[in-house]
């Protein structure tokens, strides 16, 4: 790690993507990783992530599919300036835009293009007790910003059978699951991120298609740390995690 400033120069899929990002405040980590080994985009595609961050998933999934376009809406000037500097560090900046915008702003939805598929990993209070500094506060869900209208910006824009694609905490997997079939997703799954194999999951990847028709499924879980952890071509090679 390399310390600039006030931010830290990270690395992503075991160096594939390097990642400068606030020393304090939102850091990438697995989720973010994960997230974007499930978006099942292909070359010459086009991509939103709502809510981007720094840009750490968008940034692993073009690290994944190099021959995407990537269209990303951060609500923090600040932060959508470092996405942009960090997708120019990897040598992408010609496939990123990154707009500033609320994902609530019916304007903003209004104005964005058809997209083959959109992902977003909607920030929370870990404990329920809101984080310290500004930048998390105003980056925290605080009920201010309902899933639904995460699910809204993804899937409006959305073409058919496209995919919209969440990660979340366990514990909002349902609300995860009804926002997506609220905006018009179908075909939807459920897969649980264990911590250790026999460890309830903390996290959840959601996902469902526009117009999609299929049963909704649990899918089988992924292990992410331990003997028994089956992650490791995900979090370091960059390999996809199917939930289609």
């Amino acid at each position: 790690m390399t310390a600039c400033s006030d931010l830290t120069e990270d690395q992503l899929l075991g160096g594939r993507v390097r990642l400068l990002q606030p020393r304090d405040g939102l850091r990438a980590g697995h989720d973010a990783v994960l997230l974007a080994a499930a978006i099942p985009a292909r070359p010459g595609q086009l991509v939103l992530e709502a809510g981007c961050g720094s840009g750490a998933a968008f940034l692993c999934l073009l690290a994944r599919v190099p021959d995407l376009t990537v269209l990303a809406v951060e609500r923090e000037a600040g932060l959508a300036a470092l996405a942009r500097r960090n997708a120019a560090l990897n040598g992408w900046a010609g496939r990123v835009t990154v707009l500033e915008g609320d994902v609530a702003d019916p304007a903003l939805r209004r104005a964005l293009p058809r997209i083959d598929h959109g992902f977003a990993n909607p920030p929370y209070w870990p404990a329920g007790t809101p984080p310290p500094s500004a930048l998390r506060a105003g980056a925290t869900h605080a009920d201010a910003v309902a899933l639904a209208d995460w699910a809204g910006c993804l899937v409006g824009g959305l073409a058919h059978r496209g995919s919209a694609t969440l990660v979340l905490p366990a514990a909002r997997f349902a609300e995860g699951l009804a926002a997506l079939a609220t905006a018009g997703c179908g075909s939807l799954a459920l897969l649980p991120l264990w911590p250790r194999a026999g460890v309830a999951a903390k996290r959840v990847l959601l996902a469902g298609r526009r117009g999609g028709r299929g049963p909704a499924r649990v899918l089988p879980g992924l292990v992410l740390h331990g003997d028994d952890a089956a992650a490791e071509p995900v979090l370091r090679q960059g390999a996809a995690l199917a939930l289609g």
